[in-house]
């Protein structure tokens, strides 16, 4: 493995990171309901996926 000859400064090091963030999980709208839910996930409201009813949701 290669290791560096001079140390890299706290500044470049940082710029090299300011990439590196936390974003939230996309949300889409479900076709059926119009509920949020993740994509290409089964639709935790109405139970439907594709255009199908793929569960039958619990009532709470």
């Amino acid at each position: 493995m290669a290791h560096p000859k001079r140390r890299h400064s706290k500044s470049r090091k940082r710029k090299r990171r300011t990439h590196y963030k936390a974003i939230g999980p996309s949300l889409v709208a479900c076709p059926n309901c119009g509920e949020m839910k993740l994509g290409h996930k089964v639709c935790s409201s109405c139970g439907f996926y594709d255009g199908r009813s793929v569960i039958i949701p619990k009532k709470s």
